[in-house]
């Protein structure tokens, strides 16, 4: 039985499929010519991350077709109902990558905090002739610890995100409308663990509190934050999007930075991906990665080896 692995997949994964009889392709196709690519192949499976599209055509126009994976964790680039319903097999590795996800949003917040995001930007044009004006630019710099976390979205990743949080010495407060209470659990190199206990809040309690809010929220018909979301947020406040593209609101944000209502943003993820809008790249008080959140890997490993645990299961 053939695999396509479409967008990639560790080699870890390969050898576990292939450990299993599997013949495993990783050819990258072209959107337009995937169908056919998987006829002729007749793949059973295909795998996917975030790039490559499984719609409603693609599945009835490739009857060979048993399973679909998704290397990661939103699957808003699958028709999945429509799959399931045609008697396909729809899987994703929600647990792979939480912890990739959250030290990006922290890689993120420390930057944010010392200026590195545009301190990086200027130092290669102007440190050699403007250091003691770099300096004194980011001399202003402050701690992640004692300050407070909001997580808005407390799944996997969110609770993830707040692992290191606390980790780092900083208060926890989280809004999920699915889930009232939580419990997290903090495990140490040496075997010592301790146990915290939190429960939601409203959105807008959230927003006043925090001084720094990450979003962990599948793909929404709406805006989570917006100009009024903004509004709410202490001055000064930061953000970070390791989400979805489209959760926040672009324009209000650039409003928002500059009207100094926020100190900074962190975007991993964007409205018009994969092609950022010009506003968003060129602002000095965005940090930005280009949708990497997954991208270590560690993560890339568990990822291939869940994906290929779960086919062997399901196919053989």
């Amino acid at each position: 039985m053939k695999i396509l692995a479409n967008d990639g997949i560790s080699q870890t994964g390969v050898d576990a499929m292939q450990n299993e009889g599997f013949e495993v392709l990783t050819t990258n196709v072209a959107q337009e010519q995937l169908v056919n690519f998987i006829n002729e192949n007749e793949i059973v499976g295909l795998l996917v991350r975030s790039a490559t599209k499984v719609r409603k055509d693609l599945i009835d126009s490739c009857p060979s077709l048993k399973l679909i994976g998704r290397g990661g964790v939103g699957m808003d680039n699958i028709d999945v109902d429509y799959a399931r319903e045609k008697g396909l097999h729809v899987i994703n590795t929600p647990a792979a990558s939480s912890e990739s996800v959250a030290e990006l949003v922290f890689a993120h917040l420390f930057g944010g905090v010392r200026f590195l995001y545009d301190a990086n930007r200027n130092m290669p044009l102007d440190g050699d002739s403007k250091f003691k004006q770099l300096k004194k630019n980011y001399a202003k710099g402050s701690e992640l610890r004692g300050k407070t976390l909001g997580v808005i979205g407390f799944g996997r990743i969110g609770q993830a995100t707040a692992k290191v949080a606390l980790g780092v010495g900083m208060k926890v407060i989280y809004h999920d409308p699915f889930m009232d209470d939580a419990s997290i659990s903090l495990s140490f190199y040496d075997g010592q663990t301790i146990d915290f206990k939190f429960k939601s809040i409203s959105k807008d309690e959230l927003l006043k509190s925090a001084d720094f809010v990450t979003l962990h929220v599948p793909a929404q018909k709406e805006y989570v934050i917006g100009k009024p979301e903004f509004e709410i947020m202490k001055s000064g406040a930061a953000i970070v999007n390791a989400a979805r593209g489209g959760v926040i609101d672009e324009v209000a944000l650039i409003d928002a930075l500059e009207k100094n209502k926020l100190a900074f943003a962190g975007l991993d993820v964007y409205e018009s991906e994969p092609s950022p809008e010009i506003k968003i790249l060129m602002n000095p008080n965005i940090s930005l990665s280009p949708h990497i959140g997954a991208a270590t890997g560690e993560a890339q490993d568990r990822i291939g080896t869940e994906l290929a645990n779960q086919i062997t299961t399901l196919l053989k």
